[in-house]
């Protein structure tokens, strides 16, 4: 039996990108599986509730701190495969499974660069970005059942994928994850069906190209969590894009019309979705409804070049956080009759 090292009082706010709220009552960190199903069963034979950190980038802690046990993922094994296929221990950075598959011109994440975090949490989000997403990708997502702390390998169609979404992040009691392996196309051509995008490089652009162009997108938006950045305490995108009705995205059109919000209906941002529906850009309705880029309320901010982004500029704590975002959603649904929902986890 693995022997675990806990800790008392371990402050979280430096172990997250928002590098807010208070401590972890008990707090571990582990470096295998093992040593994860035995943080598992000492929480479940001491009933006592536990979280998992791992990169903190989409993590809002409370200010009260967790009065539970905080298991800090750090299982860090990172195999290339022979064929495309990259198996990536849930503790590792997520950039360095993307740096190291543009650099054996592995195709299928390049456009998924500059993104913090790790690689087990990208399942449970399904994280995504300029047109991509990991649930295009992954192959198997290696878990422990939370009722018996056995392992499991769950195939893509028992993940659940939707956009930003995932049974992991609508059933967060039964699994956690320690792995995942993603099937990649050596010497595939890049992925480019964001607009956006695809105006900065040229038709033939190399992973590498397609990489860096992403980074450089990222920077502009302060979408890089970089030292020298004042928007760089951050969860990233606050608000995920809301999918709506069409009968509704056309109802909004005609507001944004009448109320002299745009000239002319293509202004207003929509995309397909997968389904029915129609996905509208959080951050356009965020600025229409009169929350400007730059806004601040004391220690909490809205990027200066991002609107769906809320920033934490320093000595701020968690309550004002979520007070703003409370103003935020109700400006917009007060405004559009559009509910948006928050993306970053509260720990609770």
């Amino acid at each position: 039996m693995t022997e675990l090292e806990i800790e008392r009082d371990v402050a979280l706010a430096p172990l997250t990108s928002l590098e807010l709220g208070g401590p972890a009552k008990y707090f571990v960190r582990v470096r295998d599986e093992a040593t994860l199903i035995e943080a598992l069963r000492w929480s479940a034979d001491r009933e006592t509730p536990f979280a998992i950190l791992a990169g903190g980038s989409n993590l809002i802690v409370p200010d009260e701190g967790y009065q539970g046990l905080v298991v800090q993922m750090s299982i860090d094994s990172l195999d290339f495969h022979e064929g495309g296929t990259v198996t990536a221990g849930a503790g590792v950075a997520w950039e360095k499974v993307v740096d190291g598959a543009v650099a054996r011109s592995w195709a299928g994440l390049e456009c998924l660069a500059g993104i913090p975090g790790s690689a087990g949490a990208t399942p449970i989000q399904n994280v995504g970005a300029y047109g991509a997403e990991v649930a295009d990708s992954i192959t198997r997502v290696r878990v422990i059942r939370r009722d018996t702390l056995e392992l499991e390998e769950l195939a893509p169609e028992d993940c659940g994928f939707g956009y930003r979404d995932s049974s992991f992040k609508r059933e967060p009691g039964r699994f956690v994850v320690s792995a995942v392996d993603f099937a990649l196309r050596p010497n595939g051509p890049g992925t480019v069906r964001y607009a956006e995008l695809a105006r900065k490089i040229g038709p033939d652009a190399t992973l590498a190209e397609i990489r860096r162009a992403v980074l450089e997108l990222r920077r502009n938006k302060s979408m890089l969590i970089e030292p020298d950045d004042p928007n760089r305490r951050s969860a990233g995108s606050f608000f995920l894009n809301p999918l709506v009705s069409t009968a509704d995205a056309d109802r909004l059109v005609e507001q944004a019309l009448a109320d002299e919000l745009v000239s002319h209906s293509d202004e207003v941002p929509r995309y397909p979705a997968e389904g029915p529906g129609v996905k509208l850009a959080a951050g356009w309705l965020i600025e229409k409804a009169g929350v400007t880029k730059g806004s601040r309320r004391g220690a909490i901010g809205v990027s200066s070049k991002h609107a769906l982004a809320l920033v934490h500029h320093g000595g701020g704590t968690t309550a004002e956080l979520l007070a703003f975002a409370d103003e935020i959603q109700a400006r917009v649904l007060d405004r559009f009759g559009v509910t948006l929902e928050r993306e970053p986890r509260l720990l609770a």
